[in-house]
């Protein structure tokens, strides 16, 4: 080191000895989930779907008992605030419309599929009006949660329960998914493993399918073509519906009356106090979760910070 450069090195020390640090920006916590939306006047509701194009929630209700073909099912449309725009936007046995016990739902194109025990049940969604039926016959047992896949395929659960007269649940199985390609449909998966499926849904970011299970704890990835699932986490138990928001895994659980969200940090609460909570939709510009409180005739529309 040359002499003439000390005095000036140690003067640049002084001088950055007298300053005090800035503080480090810290980021602003998420605010905490609030509640935006009470829809009341429902009828056993069991999934919610949002439709982004259309700015509408569909709502299947299944009025009565999960597993009656008792022809008196209903979808309900709600406008983007969840105001009920149409109770009956699709009824049972109004039409020609047959809809016993609906369930999961998902959008290809125009037609909104839905779950019907053991049925797939097709309508436009602008007019309500009926597209298809694709009946699965004695294969399937009890058809829950619906989900299109990238490649156009949809993918359906069936936690294999069987709904006595007086209301008891059985599970006899098969614990099966189904594919429906165009309008064939085929097993895709089947097992114990799948503990009694019940939510289904694509992740893009791990690039498999998300399968929770109603009758087990293990949250599954599945990819088409593999014998079994691979678990991600333990969860409470009773899961129902999952969908995933902004990279975050979403779900719900009979067990706490509760909404999770799973990230790379682990499992949390988001939302607590939701009887019942089913098939959740979501509307990923606004952060928005609607929870269908099956026991309640309701439904509850949140906005989360995620």
């Amino acid at each position: 080191m040359k002499p003439q450069l000390l005095l000036p090195v140690a003067l640049l020390v002084v001088a950055g000895c007298g300053k005090k640090d800035a503080p480090v920006p810290q980021a602003a916590e998420p605010a905490p989930p609030a509640k935006v939306a009470d829809v009341s006047g429902l009828s056993t509701p069991e999934s919610v779907l949002w439709d982004a194009e259309q700015q509408v929630w569909f709502v299947s209700n299944i009025n009565g008992s999960p597993a009656a073909k008792d022809g008196n099912g209903f979808i309900s449309r709600l406008t983007a605030d969840g105001v009920v725009d149409s109770l009956n936007f699709v009824l049972g046995g109004r039409g020609g419309v047959t809809l016993n016990a609906p369930k999961g739902m998902a959008l290809v194109g125009d037609t909104l599929w839905v779950a019907d025990i053991d049925a797939l049940r097709a309508f436009n969604r602008k007019t309500g009006a009926v597209v298809a039926t694709i009946e699965l016959g004695s294969q399937a047992k009890f058809l829950n949660d619906l989900v299109l896949g990238p490649d156009g395929t949809i993918y359906i659960t069936d936690s294999g329960f069987l709904v006595s007269d007086a209301g008891a649940f059985s599970h006899p199985g098969p614990d099966r998914i189904f594919a429906l390609k165009g309008r064939e449909v085929s097993v895709a998966a089947e097992g114990a493993w799948l503990q009694a499926p019940n939510g289904i849904t694509w992740d893009g970011g791990r690039g498999k399918y998300l399968v929770v299970p109603f009758g087990g704890n293990t949250l599954l990835t599945w990819a088409p073509g593999s014998a079994t699932g691979d678990s991600i986490a333990s969860g409470p138990g009773q899961q129902d519906g999952v969908e995933v928001l902004n990279g975050q895994v979403i779900f719900t659980s009979w067990t706490d009356s509760s909404v999770y969200v799973m990230d790379s940090t682990g499992m949390r609460k988001l939302i607590s106090g939701v009887n019942s909570p089913a098939d959740i939709g979501v509307d990923q510009v606004r952060g928005l979760i609607a929870v269908p409180l099956f026991m309640e005739n309701r439904v509850e529309v949140w906005k989360v910070g995620i």
